[in-house]
């Protein structure tokens, strides 16, 4: 594996570099050699766990997943990783974070912002993404926050910390947008005087949204269609950004991320999704899904959950450690996120409590935190699995990655070495002040005005 030091003024605020430098690409990797990583436990995600697996690593896909014993047919040439007594998942994928938008993660001006771009906001040096790097996480959702009733359009990341801001976009993940109902919005505004100030008028303001979109498509339509039939003298309507994302939202191009916590907005959000014919893709929070998780399965609505938070909020007096596996148990596809810098370093801890609260199985419990997620992203074709094909985002821990314990020892995306913790210097006592940084770690959920 090549790698280079990233520059040291990149690391200010990381963790000393006297005797332990961090370690991480600074260009992208050119015909970088086979890899095996042999000997571990291999988790798949998607076919069950493998002891004393192997997964051979060609051109940054996995080429093959053998079972103890098997070969993986790689060449001689290919680079060895011996992970005896180790674990071997695939990369962690969160498909609600924050991280390095910095103070610019809402716009919230307007409850209507569906032209906003996070991409635009994306800061490619924040530490946070290299601290959750470090924690096994290789792919995330950086999404709008939740002032707005209908936010900006998220910005998928490969966390290839070290390299350029472009070099880390997803290529050719789909789209996704922003909803938020409850509280959020309707205190943001109600505190302007300002509609929404109710639930109610938080979705009077989602119709007539949508109404306005729709006869923005019907002018252009009636446009194209004058065109066609070779009318000169047609006029073009307008561009209008934001009705043009609403327009995407209702032709079915934007995959729509809703953050909802209570049990009857669930079921207006489906009704109005039916009412404008779009589909859902996933309840973000979700703390109250257990109380009708039967009627929303049939909608192949997935979730993105918390483990264990509780009470930081009204709509959050009602959640329950057990949510997430019940959700499960009727027929939800349920992911965990972090919506923290601070949780996103240990979202495989949080995949461990599921097993605790509910009897989620080992599979069940690593799925939560890499395929579900990958799936709400729209990206569990090429992430989220060890299987062959797919990218080759791995990480290797130390023990059963679901334990307290866990520690991810080598994270590789596409098949290349982006984060080492021998070279990072993990496990010693250099390391103890960053894991408290009070740098804007926690949650920028739920103060409306900086988060979701």
């Amino acid at each position: 594996m090549r790698f280079h030091r990233i520059s040291a003024c990149l690391l200010v605020g990381i963790v000393p570099l006297a005797s332990h430098p961090v370690l991480a690409q600074s260009a992208a990797p050119q015909s970088a050699p086979d890899l095996v990583i042999k000997n571990a436990t291999v988790m798949t995600a998607s076919h069950g766990t493998l002891e004393h697996g192997a997964v051979w690593v060609h051109a940054g896909k996995i080429a093959a997943v053998a079972a103890q014993g098997a070969s993986t047919g790689a060449p001689s040439s290919a680079l060895v990783v011996d992970a005896t007594g180790k674990w071997l998942t695939p990369g962690i994928v969160d498909p609600h974070s924050h991280s390095a938008l910095s103070s610019d993660v809402n716009e919230a001006t307007s409850p209507v912002t569906p032209s906003m771009m996070m991409i635009d906001a994306f800061d490619n040096r924040d530490k946070a993404l290299y601290l959750a790097l470090a924690g096994g996480v290789t792919t995330e959702l950086l999404l709008h926050g939740s002032a707005n009733m209908i936010g900006g359009q998220a910005v998928v990341i490969k966390n290839k910390f070290g390299l350029s801001r472009d070099a880390m976009l997803f290529p050719n993940a789909p789209r996704s947008i922003k909803f938020a109902s409850g509280e959020n919005p309707k205190r943001v505004y109600g505190s302007r005087n300002q509609l929404p100030s109710t639930r109610m008028g938080n979705f009077e303001v989602m119709r007539q949204s949508f109404e306005n979109a729709k006869s923005y498509m019907a002018g252009w339509d009636a446009y194209n269609a004058k065109v066609a039939k070779g009318d000169k003298t047609a006029t073009a309507p307008k561009v209008d950004l934001k009705l043009e994302a609403l327009a995407d939202v209702l032709r079915g191009k934007l995959y729509v991320q809703i953050h909802c916590y209570r049990a009857d907005e669930f079921l207006t959000e489906e009704a109005i999704a039916h009412e404008y014919g779009y589909k859902i893709r996933a309840f973000h929070h979700a703390l109250e899904m257990y109380k009708v998780a039967g009627q929303i399965a049939p909608e192949n609505t997935a979730i993105a959950t918390f483990s264990d938070w509780w009470g930081y909020k009204d709509e959050a007096w009602d959640a329950i450690p057990w949510n997430a596996v019940m959700s499960m148990r009727k027929g939800v596809r349920v992911a965990l996120k972090s919506d923290s810098n601070d949780h996103i370093r240990r979202l495989n801890s949080e995949a461990g409590k599921m097993v605790r609260y509910g009897g989620a199985t080992e599979d069940e419990a690593i799925r939560m935190v890499t395929l579900n997620p990958a799936w709400i992203i729209g990206v569990d074709d090429r992430v989220g699995s060890i299987d062959v094909g797919k990218d080759a985002d791995l990480v290797v821990w130390n023990v059963d990655p679901l334990s307290t314990y866990a520690r991810a020892e080598k994270v590789y995306i596409d098949g290349d070495l982006f984060f080492d913790s021998s070279a990072a210097g993990f496990g010693t006592p250099h390391f103890t002040g960053v894991m408290h940084d009070g740098g804007g770690f926690g949650s920028d959920d739920e103060t409306a005005e900086d988060g979701d």
